[in-house]
């Protein structure tokens, strides 16, 4: 393991530990460094390396601290990364929200309750049949992070909405060049909502794998993939 890399290992085993937690401020770097019997270069780096990560905040003339470390917080890195993709890593993300936004479904599944239900089927029914295009991928985002809060995992709900962000120009895409959008969506969101609201687990987890899977084949045709 590289010296940075272990620093970084060790102040996160502070934080975990609960030695430091959200807020706290890091002792100064020369007595920390000492403490961790690390060089107070590759103390530096580490550092930098969990500013940018955004489990440390770094305060000029005050000193360094733990952040609230909030999921939406320490998702910005990936939500980050995700933003410098080009176009040819769509059908990744795509793949991999298919699988996050299925488990999601699932665990929704489980604790829905009838206001829950109530919600989901009334945003539904309010997307009228010859709606625009914006108008119905605002539903589908909306939809899709309903559920994902419903399933308890803040972590989860984060990770898919970070994902989702970078998903709107395919979704409008499709729905611009494809017939008969509007109503297979509306379609798909309605059998996902009828196995959310019987909390059969298995089939909300499938309907949602196929609801994110059409939209993946869609585009690999589209692009010629």
């Amino acid at each position: 393991m590289a010296v940075t890399d272990e620093a970084i290992q060790k102040i996160k085993s502070m934080i975990v530990s609960g030695e430091l937690s959200p807020g706290s401020r890091l002792p100064p770097e020369k007595d920390l460094a000492e403490r961790l019997g690390l060089s107070r270069n590759s103390m530096r780096e580490a550092v930098k390396a969990l500013e940018v990560m955004r489990v440390l905040d770094v305060r000029r003339g005050d000193g360094t601290y733990v952040t609230s470390l909030e999921p939406g917080l320490l998702l910005e890195a990936i939500s980050f990364v995700v933003d410098l993709h080009d176009d040819d890593s769509l059908l990744e993300i795509f793949a991999v929200r298919r699988v996050l936004e299925s488990h999601a479904t699932g665990l929704a599944a489980q604790v829905a309750g009838d206001d829950d239900v109530a919600a989901l089927s009334a945003d539904i029914a309010a997307v009228a049949p010859d709606t625009d295009i914006e108008s119905l991928v605002e539903h589908d985002v909306r939809f899709h992070s309903t559920i994902a809060r419903l399933a308890g995992n803040a972590y989860l709900a984060s990770l898919l909405e970070s994902l989702t962000s970078q998903t709107i120009r395919a979704r409008v895409w499709r729905g611009l060049t494809q017939a008969g959008v509007i109503e297979r969506t509306l379609a798909e969101h309605r059998a996902i909502l009828d196995a959310i609201a019987a909390h059969d687990i298995e089939l909300a987890s499938s309907a949602a794998q196929v609801h994110i899977a059409g939209i993946e084949s869609w585009l690999r045709e589209a692009r010629g993939a």
